[in-house]
């Protein structure tokens, strides 16, 4: 069975439609799954929204499980939702299937290949991407913000679609300490340093809505939290 985790915040328009989908993939594909949503303290009603998506799909379906969070940020969601998954691989995709549900083919290919970790990836050959110019400037100075501060040694980390092998997870997500938006650097920095193998997956992003991110706001806290990563790992706290 895998593990299929979709954190939330205030994705009270979103999450009906994007349960279904995940749902009618699972089925569709004959995998055995449950899906959690991590639900990040929102305030806009996501709990009715999930308990009624829930009433109208098959009762037949994967298991739809609600955890319910105190606010942290998207980096305490996945980390709760990965330690409470009882799947194997766990992956983690963002509410508004951004990147599609359908790449969890590809996640599974490679899991069973023998890599530990499955990252869809924006910058490796196959990618096709579509979003504002405005984004994939900001995206690409994070980018080089990465690679200096904490370097993992993949292409992108920051996209919103993860696999992990069960075993990974539980290592790399127990030690976690960043709950804000460079998690993903900071577990990828420790696959790194761990030795797990990373896959990077080629797919197609369509990124044209708006973004919860307010980079006038929260840009100085993502530099704040890659420096903390690399003190982290100075002062011996992730060992």
């Amino acid at each position: 069975m895998l593990s299929l985790i979709l954190p939330a915040y205030d994705e009270a328009r979103l999450l009906p439609a994007s349960l279904a989908r995940c749902a009618e993939f699972c089925a569709t594909r004959g995998l055995a799954a449950e899906i959690i949503v991590a639900d990040d303290g929102s305030e806009d009603g996501t709990a009715d929204a999930v308990a009624r998506t829930v009433a109208t799909l098959p009762a037949d379906g994967p298991p739809i499980r609600h955890l319910v969070l105190p606010h942290r940020g998207k980096g305490g969601a996945v980390r709760a939702g990965m330690l409470a998954a009882s799947g194997d691989p766990r992956i983690f995709l963002d509410a508004d299937l951004t990147i599609p549900v359908d790449i969890l083919d590809d996640f599974l290919a490679a899991i069973g290949a023998g890599a530990d970790i499955a990252i869809a990836s924006r910058y490796v050959t196959g990618s096709v991407v579509h979003r504002p110019r405005w984004r994939r400037v900001m995206g690409d100075a994070y980018r080089v913000l990465v690679r200096l501060l904490v370097p993992t040694g993949v292409q992108d980390t920051q996209c919103g679609g993860k696999a992990y092998s069960a075993r990974t997870a539980q290592q790399l997500f127990a030690r976690q300490r960043i709950p804000g938006f460079a998690f993903d650097a900071e577990i990828l920095f420790l696959a790194r340093r761990a030795g797990f193998r990373v896959a990077e997956i080629p797919f197609e992003l369509r990124q044209q809505h708006g973004t919860t991110i307010d980079f006038l706001r929260d840009a100085p806290r993502m530099v704040r939290d890659l420096l903390l990563i690399r003190l982290n790992d100075l002062a011996g706290r992730y060992r």
